[in-house]
């Protein structure tokens, strides 16, 4: 099953994330399929760059967006909250 999920990069207490497609037996870090887009939370404001037509096209092939990745969506308006 195909998850979209956060990957994570940066340094050591300055965390960056990718957004990411990945088979979900992959570690958290392992290799990914496609790049959706990327988060930064310790910006300020926090940076959300997400492609919805890559976003929506994954989801249409049946992927899973986790907890996060799925707030991160709605607070971006690509998908609306059921």
């Amino acid at each position: 099953m195909v998850k979209l999920r956060l990957t994570r990069m940066g340094a050591k207490k300055s965390p960056f994330y990718r957004i990411v497609a990945i088979d979900s037996r992959k570690a958290r870090d392992g290799e990914y399929i496609d790049q959706i887009g990327y988060y930064d939370p310790i910006s300020d404001p926090k940076k959300i760059v997400i492609d919805g037509e890559k976003a929506n096209e994954w989801i249409a092939k049946g992927a899973q967006p986790t907890d996060t990745v799925l707030g991160l969506l709605i607070s971006q308006g690509i998908i609306e909250k059921k």
